[in-house]
C-alpha cells in the first residue's frame, strides 16, 4: 500500500466517522461551531431558517455520504468514492453559506471548510 492511498483512507475515515458522529450522536448537544448561538442541531436549522424536514433530509443525506466514503476503503468503487466525496462537498458548501446567510463569526465554518477541502483531495487522490 502507497502513502497517498494510506493518506486518503484517512481522510475517509475522519470525514465520515466526524459526520455520523456530529449527525448520530452529538445533534442534540451544544458544540462552539452551531449557527446562530444555537444548542441542538435542530435550533442551528431554525437559526437558518429551515425546517425540521429540511434538517432531517439534510442529516439522511450527509449520514449516506459518509457511510459511501466508509465503503469505498473496503470496496475500492470510484461510483462510491466520488459518490461520497462530491455529496459531502456539496453539503459542505451549504453549510457555508448558510453560515454566511445569518453573518456567523468565519471560525463557525471551519468544519464544514474543513470536510469540503478534504472531500476535494479525495477525489484527487
Amino acid at each position: 500500500m502507497e502513502v497517498i492511498e494510506i493518506i486518503e483512507i484517512i481522510i475517509k475515515l475522519g470525514v465520515g466517522l466526524s459526520i455520523l458522529n456530529v449527525w448520530l450522536i452529538k445533534r442534540d448537544k451544544e458544540t462552539p461551531f452551531r449557527g446562530g448561538g444555537a444548542m441542538s442541531m435542530q435550533e442551528e436549522f431554525m437559526s437558518y431558517g429551515l425546517s425540521k424536514k429540511a434538517m432531517i433530509a439534510v442529516g439522511t443525506f450527509k449520514c449516506l455520504f459518509a457511510v459511501l466514503l466508509l465503503i469505498s476503503i473496503f470496496y475500492s468503487s470510484e461510483v462510491l468514492e466520488y459518490a461520497g466525496a462530491i455529496g459531502i462537498a456539496v453539503l459542505m458548501s451549504g453549510a457555508i453559506l448558510m453560515h454566511v446567510k445569518i453573518s456567523d463569526p468565519a471560525k463557525k465554518s471551519i468544519p464544514a471548510a474543513i470536510f469540503l477541502v478534504l472531500s476535494v483531495a479525495v477525489l484527487f487522490l
